[in-house]
């Protein structure tokens, strides 16, 4: 029996996701018009992104705040992975 089954999962999150997704909206709508900005490219600019951040996962409320407090921390982190993602798909776009 696989463990999804056994047990529920849902909680069980990763806050860089979220981190993430608003950097990536908050720069896309600041950058200029030759960001490509197709499904494809914002797929992979999340996913460059994300695979060059620490994850930070949490599975309780405690977690959830905890998250909360290092936010700040990993604000440059998570700004500069997206500005590098961004840059990268935007010089290589999916084909």
């Amino acid at each position: 029996m696989a463990l999804e089954d056994r047990y529920n999962l849902e909680d069980l999150t990763n806050e860089s996701e979220r981190l993430v997704f608003q950097e990536l909206e908050r720069q896309l709508d600041e950058a200029g018009e030759e960001v490509c900005r197709t499904q494809e490219c914002v797929l992979d600019m999340a996913a460059y992104a994300l695979n060059h951040v620490k994850p930070m996962y949490r599975a309780n409320l405690m977690g959830r705040l905890y998250a909360r407090a290092q936010e700040e921390e990993r604000s440059e982190e998570i700004r500069r992975a997206v500005a590098e993602a961004i840059s990268h798909i935007t010089e290589n776009p999916p084909e």
